[in-house]
């Protein structure tokens, strides 16, 4: 019996612990039975494939529980906020395959109304401004074994610290010389319960409200109320939240919210090979170590989009990893795997020649071209056939021909035959060379009684290649990307060396003069293919022209990394 999928399971059967938490909520009669969650990216960098897993995770239970799901910017942070990462995170849900509707929201709508909360929470005693300098407040905050002290201006007067948050609105004071805290317990066991900042000031336009603020609230006290504001029944959080709950449900207990969210944190996604980290991602574009953040090594979502990598793919990864309240690493090869997968019954199939090698079948009549017959899909025969022109002169890969070969070599070698993909059995007669001794053509003859691939007398060729007639090819640029880090937890710090220096020095290369079947000069922009025994490509949608096609290797055809780890058991099962 096919297994069901995520979408079409009842609420009943679920086993996911957030899901049953739901559910626990729903029959208790909470919320009014309503179930309304959110996705909240802060907009200072693009989004990666860790925020898939959270897109993934709140549309999905919007959908499954027939709730609704906000796209919310947590646009608190003028500093590092940029309308361009506004318009690609907007780009990369939609690719992703989710809609948001009329359900687009930034925390900066709220402003005015988290401005009045502050002051309610001045007036009932629970908050005040504080001339601490940052690294006396550190001070003063204490360490995990010792408790902090209190601010000595945690005591002024609720007239003194209503006029002194006016001002600090008005923009009397420079840029870090206040702030308003919460006032809760400098002896807390948490150290988010120890009178936590929840404004500053902040001379800095913000790319929606100009210059309307200069001061703003931080994301721990904008966060839990934006979420009341809108009606969340269900925060989903990410578990380095788990200790900043007691914070998000002091905030929304004092204030007597009229919607109390209910916060509950899974397992952040960490990939083998792969930095998640923001701040390391823009370090990795700002010090120009790739070409940005749409480039196909990164894992974010327009990267992998830009790679090849597809939305359902990517859904299907997310859906299989599942939940956790632990974190682990997951190994990236179940992401190529769940690409290959999606790949294999998707994508057309062609030939193409990365390093051409010219074949020269002499006994082939010099002006003739045919047109043999090949097979788009072998998963998929609705995606049918096409014709691929044969002539007397080719091309092959270099790595399928040895001069010298060893007897395991079943490809090309003078005085052997082959069969070509398609065509004809070939038998390599002689080579011609360079100055340098490098083979640059080969000899052959055919047998036109092969034609189709097999032999009417029965004879057997141990191997099969593909190749491109030199007379139709289209010439084209391919990018051969592979993991960009050596290293399968780059970021992990041993010996002080930074993650930087574990970049994989052959992650991309370029090969400029390959030779491709004439049907592929029509493959649109982001259209997948396979590269006959090569791998799985993309048209580029950047930079590819019909002038210069560039065409992007989305994964090989099996994990050649596990034959590099001497993984022989998962080298052979892929």
């Amino acid at each position: 019996m096919k297994e069901q999928s995520c979408e079409t399971k009842s609420a009943e059967e679920r086993v996911n612990f957030i899901q049953q938490q739901i559910v626990d909520d729903l029959q208790a009669g909470k919320n009014g039975g309503l179930v309304h969650t959110r996705f909240p990216p802060e907009p200072n960098g693009y989004l990666h494939i860790g925020h898939a897993k959270s897109i993934c995770l709140n549309f999905g239970l919007a959908k499954t529980f027939a709730g609704v799901c906000n796209l919310r910017f947590d646009d608190t942070n003028p500093s590092k906020e940029d309308v361009e990462y506004v318009d690609s995170i907007k780009e990369d849900v939609k690719w992703l395959g989710f809609d948001w509707g009329e359900n687009e929201f930034f925390a900066s709508n709220y402003f005015a109304e988290l401005h009045d909360y502050a002051v309610q929470l001045i007036k009932m005693g629970r908050a005040y401004v504080c001339d601490l300098t940052p690294a006396e407040m550190r001070e003063y905050r204490g360490t995990l074994k010792e408790p902090g002290r209190n601010s000595p201006f945690r005591e002024r007067s609720v007239a003194e610290n209503l006029d002194l948050f006016a001002r600090m609105r008005a923009g009397e004071f420079a840029d870090g010389t206040r702030v308003l805290r919460a006032k809760i317990d400098m002896a807390s066991g948490n150290m988010n319960m120890r009178d936590p900042v929840i404004y500053r000031i902040a001379k800095v336009p913000h790319h929606r409200t100009g210059t309307q603020w200069c001061i703003y609230p931080m994301y721990d006290f904008a966060h839990g109320l934006s979420d009341a504001i809108e009606g969340i029944t269900h925060s989903i959080c990410t578990l380095e939240f788990e200790d900043h709950r007691p914070l998000y449900d002091w905030f929304i207990e004092q204030l007597q919210t009229p919607a109390r969210p209910r916060q509950i944190e899974f397992a952040r996604l960490n990939l083998s090979y792969t930095v998640m980290s923001k701040r390391k991602l823009m370090q990795l574009v700002d010090e120009n170590l790739v070409s940005g953040w749409d480039d196909p090594r990164l894992p974010t979502l327009s990267g992998l989009r830009r790679r090849g990598y597809t939305p359902a793919s990517i859904r299907n990864f997310c859906e299989r990893i599942g939940l956790a309240k632990r974190n682990s690493m997951v190994d990236v090869a179940l992401l190529e795997h769940a690409v290959r997968e999606g790949l294999n019954k998707e994508a057309a199939r062609y030939m193409a020649v990365l390093r051409p090698l010219k074949v020269i079948i002499e006994n082939y009549p010099e002006a003739q071209v045919e047109e043999l017959d090949a097979v788009n899909n072998p998963e998929d025969e609705s995606m049918g056939r096409r014709k691929v022109p044969f002539a007397r002169e080719l091309y092959v890969e270099q790595d399928d021909f040895m001069e010298d070969a060893p007897k395991k070599f079943y490809r090309l070698t003078p005085g052997r035959e082959v069969r070509l993909r398609y065509a004809y059995y070939i038998r390599c007669e002689r080579v011609e060379k360079d100055e340098n001794g490098a083979v640059t053509t080969l000899y052959c003859t055919y047998d036109p009684a092969t034609r189709g691939g097999s032999s009417p007398d029965g004879r057997k060729v141990k191997s099969t290649l593909h190749w491109v007639a030199a007379k139709t090819a289209v010439s084209a640029e391919v990018r051969l990307y592979d993991r960009l880090f050596l290293d399968p937890d780059p970021a992990a710090e041993k010996d002080g060396a930074s993650f930087t220096t574990k970049i994989n020095p052959d992650s991309l290369e370029v090969l400029n003069d390959c030779k491709l079947e004439p049907a592929l000069a029509e493959i649109s922009a982001e259209t997948a293919v396979q590269f006959e025994r090569l791998g799985y490509f993309i048209v580029d949608n950047k930079e590819s022209t019909p002038a210069k096609p560039v065409f992007n290797r989305t994964v090989t055809l099996r994990d050649n990394w596990a034959k590099k780890a001497g993984n022989k058991r998962l080298g052979k099962r892929r």
